[in-house]
């Protein structure tokens, strides 16, 4: 069994949600990457995206995108990820996840980036532009591997494609809350919740909400009751937001882990 999958089970069984953070990795360094990822663990994070970043992020909204840009300037790299990633498997056994466009693994080839995960100790790959239908070399060698692929799944996918996409994941599949980019204001998240349960009931995957969920309260309305709902969250460009707005690395660990201490504290609260 994955990490990935042994992870969700047992937060199952214990009836509860799944907190999964994403870093910028390489804003604002590379090093300060690898304390911000453990503060956000210490603070409660089941699983950590270790975004790689990349020039023309469309999927992402103006937050994450200037954290991209601090890390490409800082010269962070695919590699330069990987590393982090080894890095922190050293110190904690939290599941990994490479979230990345397809971009930066086309240049360095799929076999060459699989290979390098693996070495890294990275437990799932997520592709944010790389449809389900055009992910069948990387699913293929990422099973060689021993490496989960999560698919994304939207408000507009049909139930043709989100069967599709769900027939094929390993490790959960990612419920994008709204018709946007991340860090959306007004996304609809108790309908994403009970459209992530539903998913999660109907093909025996567990399904997490993401895009929007950027505060406590909004962790809790996308997570769902206990009993149902979803399965996890995703908080992305509220982390990125806090560590752009912090005037120290100390000042940035700190705030990381008290933004992901309340959300997990909401997450948890009976």
């Amino acid at each position: 069994m994955s990490r990935l999958r042994e992870r969700f089970e047992r937060l199952r069984a214990g009836r509860r949600k799944a907190l999964v953070a994403y870093l910028c990795v390489g804003d604002p360094s590379l090093d300060e990457s690898v304390a911000l990822a453990q503060a956000a663990v210490r603070a409660g994070a089941d699983v950590l995206e270790l975004g790689v970043p990349f020039s023309d992020p469309v999927a992402d909204g103006p937050v994450i995108a200037r954290a991209a840009e601090r890390a490409l300037a800082a010269g962070a790299t695919l590699p330069g990820v990987l590393e982090v990633a080894r890095r922190l498997r050293a110190e904690t056994d939290v599941p990994l996840v490479l979230f990345t466009y397809a971009n930066p693994l086309l240049v360095r080839t799929l076999p060459r980036v699989v290979a390098a995960a693996r070495e890294a100790s990275i437990d799932a790959l997520l592709v944010v532009d790389l449809p389900t239908e055009a992910a069948g070399e990387l699913r293929l060698l990422a099973a060689q591997a021993g490496i989960d692929v999560v698919p994304l799944i939207a408000p507009t996918s049909t139930e043709a494609r989100a069967r599709a996409a769900l027939s094929v994941a390993t490790g959960f599949a990612y419920y994008v809350s709204v018709t946007g980019i991340t860090g959306s204001a007004t996304a609809p998240l108790e309908a994403a919740s009970r459209e992530a349960a539903r998913l999660s009931a109907e093909h025996g995957v567990p399904v997490v909400v993401g895009f929007g969920v950027d505060s406590p309260d909004k962790a809790r309305r996308a997570a769902g009751p206990a009993e149902g709902g979803a399965d996890g969250v995703v908080v992305g460009t509220a982390i990125v937001k806090a560590i752009e707005g912090a005037r120290s690395p100390a000042e940035a660990e700190r705030a990381v882990f008290d933004l992901v201490k309340g959300l997990r504290d909401a997450l948890d609260a009976p």
